[in-house]
C-alpha cells in the first residue's frame, strides 16, 4: 500500500514538474537570452547568469522530490490510512468477528464505504443473533425429543412387562401359594434344625419369587382412577414409623421437614409404597449408616415430596437405566430391580412424576410430584 502511494505521488509530482517546465520554458529561455545579450562577456552578471542556468536541472529535481514527499503525505493521510483501517475491518468481518470499530474519521473519500460497512456489520450481527437463537431452539427441541424417546422406550418396556405379568400371574401365583403352604406345614412338623434351615432358605427364595410376580402385577395394573385428598405429611410420618422398626434403620437418622396441611390428589396405598421403596433404597445405598431427609412443600399448585440421603449418590452410567424393570446394582439375591420401576408406574398412575438426581452436597435425591388440592 505504501509503495503504491509513493508511486502515485511521484507520478503526480513528475507530471506537475514537467507541466511547469513546459509552461515556463519559453519565457525563461527568452529572459536568459536577453540577459546574456545585455551582460558583457566575463562580467559578474554574465557569470551569475551562467550559474543560474547550470542550477536549473538541480532545482527541478529538488522540486520533484519535494512535491513527491508532499503528495505522499497528503495521499497517505487522506487515503492510505483510512484504507488500511478499512481493510483491517473487512478482514475481521471475513473472520466473522463482528465486534469491530470502524474509523471515526475516514475522510471524505471513504465515508460512503464506512456507512456501507456499518450497515453490513449490523446486518451480520442481527443474522448471527438469529442463528444463535435458532441453534438454541434446535438444541431444546432435540433435548425434548430425546426425553420423549426415552419415555416412549420406557413406556414400551413397562407395557411389555405388563403383558408378561398378565400372562404369568395366574400360572405362577397359585403354585407359589401352594408351595408356601406346604413349606409352612413341613416346617411345623419337623424338629430337625438343619432341615428347618433348608426349609427356611426355600421359603425365602419362594417369597422372593412371589415378590417379583407381585411387582410385575403392579407394573401391568392399569392406573387407578379413585383418587382423592391425601394428607401427605400423615402418610410420610406413618411410613417412617413403619420402617424405623426394621433392623436396617437402627443406625439411620431420619429428618422430617413436612409442610402442615399439605394435601395431594392421590391414593394413600400407592403413595405409601413409593415412600417405603425410596426409604429402603436410601438405607441400602448408605449401607445402613447415615441420614435420610424427607421434606414436602407446595410448588406451582403441585405437591412435591423430596427424599434425600447421604450415600454415594447415583453413578452417571446408572442414571439413564435407573427406572428400568429388573435393572439393579445390588448383589445377586438382594434385589429384583422392580422397586423404582413400580414406584414410577404408581406415581404416573396418580398423574404425577418420580425423578432422580444427585444432590449438590452429595447423595441421591428422589422427588415425587403429585397434583395438589
Amino acid at each position: 500500500m505504501k509503495w503504491r502511494i509513493v508511486s502515485v505521488a511521484f507520478l503526480l509530482s513528475a507530471m506537475g514538474t514537467g507541466l511547469t517546465w513546459l509552461t515556463l520554458q519559453r519565457p525563461l529561455l527568452a529572459l536568459m537570452e536577453a540577459a546574456r545579450q545585455c551582460a558583457a562577456q566575463g562580467s559578474p552578471g554574465s557569470l551569475a547568469l551562467a550559474r543560474t542556468v547550470g542550477s536549473l536541472p538541480f532545482l527541478l529535481g529538488l522540486d520533484l522530490v519535494l512535491l513527491t514527499l508532499m503528495g505522499y503525505a497528503v495521499l497517505d493521510f487522506m487515503v492510505g490510512r483510512p484504507l488500511r483501517r478499512t481493510e483491517d475491518v473487512v478482514e475481521q468481518l471475513g473472520r466473522l468477528e463482528l465486534d469491530v470499530s470502524l474509523p471515526e474519521s475516514p475522510g471524505p473519500l471513504l465515508s460512503r464505504i464506512q456507512r456501507a460497512l456499518s450497515r453490513m456489520t449490523m446486518a451480520l450481527q442481527a443474522e448471527q443473533l438469529t442463528t444463535q437463537q435458532q441453534v438454541e431452539a434446535l438444541r431444546a427441541a432435540n433435548a425434548r425429543l430425546a426425553l420423549a424417546q426415552t419415555e416412549l422406550v420406557s413406556s414400551e418396556r413397562l407395557a411389555t412387562v405388563g403383558r408378561l405379568a398378565a400372562g404369568v400371574a395366574h400360572e405362577v401365583g397359585n403354585p407359589l401359594a401352594g408351595i408356601l403352604g406346604y413349606l409352612s406345614l413341613a416346617g411345623a412338623r419337623t424338629k430337625d434344625p438343619e432341615l428347618q434351615e433348608y426349609l427356611g432358605r426355600i421359603d425365602h427364595e419362594v417369597q422372593r419369587i412371589d415378590g417379583i410376580v407381585r411387582g410385575l402385577l403392579e407394573i401391568g395394573r392399569p392406573a387407578r382412577e379413585r383418587l382423592g385428598p391425601v394428607d401427605v405429611g400423615h402418610v410420610v410420618e406413618t411410613c417412617v414409623q413403619l420402617v424405623k422398626a426394621g433392623r436396617d434403620f437402627s443406625q439411620v437418622r431420619m429428618s422430617l421437614a413436612l409442610a402442615p396441611g399439605l394435601f395431594a390428589r392421590a391414593d394413600s396405598g400407592p403413595l405409601s409404597q413409593i415412600i417405603i421403596n425410596l426409604l429402603l433404597n436410601a438405607v441400602q445405598a448408605m449401607e445402613g449408616q447415615g441420614e435420610v431427609r424427607l421434606s414436602t412443600r407446595g410448588e406451582g399448585g403441585d405437591m412435591l415430596l423430596v427424599v434425600e440421603d447421604t450415600g454415594p449418590g447415583i453413578p452417571a452410567e446408572v442414571m439413564p437405566r435407573l427406572f428400568e424393570p429388573f435393572f439393579t446394582t445390588k448383589e445377586p439375591g438382594q434385589g429384583t430391580g422392580l422397586g423404582l420401576a413400580v414406584s414410577l408406574h404408581l406415581a404416573e398412575g396418580m398423574g404425577g412424576r418420580l425423578t432422580a438426581e444427585n444432590a449438590p452436597g452429595g447423595g441421591a435425591r428422589f422427588s415425587v410430584r403429585l397434583p395438589g388440592i
